[in-house]
């Protein structure tokens, strides 16, 4: 189950680093969404991640894309993560990991929560799904050159 290409973006409100309900929907009709699912703030890879959507950033914004992240940790968290790494992106506390549930992003080895990258049009619309843990880059490099197709 979960989320797969072709889906409608499900209503989505949570908490950004700033402590602002974000509702995902507030997107449709504006904008294509790059949604990203990292297991944690400041460790290796989630940083290398979300550092390269940050110097990718502008090429986003050129292209009609907002980019947002969603992790377990809270808001205090993210905010400090965010400034840290001048992520100039929201980041969303999914607090209980309900909505990565909902979303259906697997855990790797039964524990670590799963890297997944959701590109969403701005119909709403899933476009493009990448699952990988350890290809951190690819998860960039795939919704760039997928948001850019879909303008």
């Amino acid at each position: 189950m979960g989320l797969k290409v072709g889906d409608t973006l499900p209503n989505v409100s949570l908490k950004s680093q700033m402590g602002e309900m974000v509702n995902l929907k507030d997107f449709v009709g504006k904008k294509c969404v790059v949604l990203y699912f990292y297991p944690k703030d400041d460790t290796p890879g989630c940083t290398k991640e979300s550092c390269s959507f940050r110097d990718n950033y502008a090429a986003f914004q050129e292209a009609g894309a907002e980019v947002i992240g969603i992790s377990g940790d809270d808001m205090a968290s993210h905010q400090a993560f965010a400034t840290k790494h001048q992520l100039p992106f929201t980041l969303l506390s999914d607090a209980g990991n309900g909505i990565r549930k909902a979303f259906g992003v697997p855990a790797t080895l039964g524990i670590l929560p799963g890297r997944v990258t959701y590109v969403i049009d701005r119909a709403g619309i899933v476009r493009h799904m990448f699952n990988s843990q350890l290809n951190v880059q690819g998860h960039i490099d795939e919704s760039l050159t997928v948001v850019k197709g879909l303008v």
